[in-house]
């Protein structure tokens, strides 16, 4: 089963010690134990989801979306920033991870690599379950802190999600790499303008900044245009946080602009003894 590829990676979110994965439960030395869902993810949040976690109907968008190949070269860009200088087996997490569509893409293209799949939403991690082998699915909030061992991962992804980069240094290796993807102005600005949905953050690139000064950084941008149809516009609007506002559109082929960075940020080596 999925969750096997996290068998040493969990942490019990009551004590924080190891958890030990077995088919229809995982527990840890205090005696706490979590059930195993039928699907095969594990719910370690120990409270009901929050008000604005991804619905079924959102999921169902974004996979349409993502698996129409409008953002294919997203994926391939952080493909690009995890594969350099990886370890033989590499550790990756996916924090706000949906349905696991990018982490899936990371691990597929590193044959020795495993992911987990981390989100507040359990229709999320249901879906995230199916991700394939190396990929198990957890539900968890990366404000409460992740039920992950510290220093037990060599990749932290975080793509358009929120980000807790202090508990991201906490489970890294030494030297680790966390890779964030995050909107740019001209974001989807054409289709902000034509449906007025929810604009980009102009504080955003001052709080990151502020956010990763612990890490050493590398931007990288991708930029391109997609023509989209009236299908990708609806999914696009509805997958996303335009869905909490009320925001339904009655879409159109219309253009779809493409503008994200891709920030590459080291975690700071091992001290010396």
């Amino acid at each position: 089963m999925s969750l096997a590829a996290a068998h040493d990676l969990l942490a019990c979110p009551r004590c924080r010690t190891p958890l030990a994965v077995a088919e229809r439960e995982v527990s840890c030395r205090s005696g706490h134990r979590f059930d195993v869902a039928r699907q095969g993810y594990v719910n370690l949040l120990g409270t009901p989801p929050p008000a604005n976690a991804d619905t079924p109907a959102m999921l169902d968008a974004r996979a349409r979306f993502l698996g129409s190949g409008a953002y294919d070269r997203v994926a391939e860009a952080l493909v690009d920033a995890v594969r350099p200088g990886s370890p033989r087996e590499l550790t990756v997490a996916e924090a706000g991870a949906g349905t696991a569509w990018y982490l899936s893409r990371v691990v597929a293209a590193l044959p020795s690599a495993r992911g987990v799949a981390l989100d507040v939403s359990v229709a999320a991690a249901r879906r995230a379950a199916g991700a394939g082998p190396r990929i198990a699915s957890v539900v968890a909030d990366t404000w409460r802190g992740l039920p992950l061992l510290t220093r037990s991962l060599d990749v932290v992804l975080c793509v358009f999600a929120p980000r807790h980069p202090a508990e991201f240094l906490r489970v890294l290796k030494p030297g680790g790499r966390l890779v964030v993807v995050h909107p740019n102005a001209g974001h989807l600005e054409h289709l902000r303008r034509t449906y007025g949905l929810l604009d980009v953050d102009p504080d955003k690139e001052q709080r990151l900044a502020t956010q990763l000064s612990d890490f050493a950084v590398t931007r990288h941008t991708v930029a391109y245009r997609v023509d989209g149809t009236a299908s990708q516009v609806a999914d696009l609007v509805a997958m996303g946080p335009n869905a909490f506002h009320g925001r339904v559109v009655q879409s159109a082929p219309s253009r779809i602009d493409v503008d994200v960075s891709v920030l590459v940020c080291e975690a700071p080596p091992a001290r010396e003894p």
